[in-house]
């Protein structure tokens, strides 16, 4: 099941980006708080709308499909997850370089019940993401995120898991 992962995540990839005109790719180097590392492939698309626009900034968001490799851990080293989710995204101003702040809430799927020396208590988890970076002249973003794994209490034992991570997305 676990060398089958990969393979269907590039698929879901494929499929879902030749729909999408203006999609981007991600990808992130973190680690976790045990000190095992991470490694995060993505394809994200921008929302078509926005809201609060004001001289400050303006809310949008974009849809976020991952894939995440975990090093690291007795038990279970090797893991791989996939996860989506709907993160907002406030973007200050609107010249060549604009901060911005993220959050989102989305599911995810392990698997194992395990990441790195942390029991999950289940393959399904949700993924709970903060972030900041910079936008390069809406095509580019620079930024650093944390992302918490957790089920939330659906299933025991329930450790949860955070990446903190550095990452950089194109749009294509």
């Amino acid at each position: 099941m676990a060398k089958i992962f990969p393979s269907l995540f590039a698929a879901l990839l494929v499929s879902v980006s030749a729909s999408i005109q203006a999609a981007e790719t991600s990808g992130a180097v973190g680690v976790t708080t045990q000190g095992d590392m991470t490694y995060r492939a993505g394809l994200g698309w921008q929302w078509d709308k926005r809201w609060l626009e004001s001289s400050t900034g303006h809310l949008g968001g974009y849809w976020d499909v991952g894939y995440t490799y975990w090093e690291g851990g007795d038990e279970a080293s090797g893991r791989h997850s996939i996860s989506a989710a709907p993160v907002f995204e406030y973007v200050f101003g609107d010249g060549f370089y604009k901060p911005f702040i993220e959050a989102g809430i989305g599911a995810s799927f392990f698997s194992g019940t395990s990441a790195g020396d942390q029991k999950l208590g289940s393959s399904f988890n949700f993924e709970d993401r903060l972030g900041a970076g910079v936008k390069i002249d809406d095509t580019q973003r620079v930024g650093v995120r944390v992302i918490h794994y957790s089920n939330a209490g659906l299933a025991q034992p329930n450790d949860g898991i955070e990446s903190y991570s550095l990452f950089y997305a194109h749009q294509f």
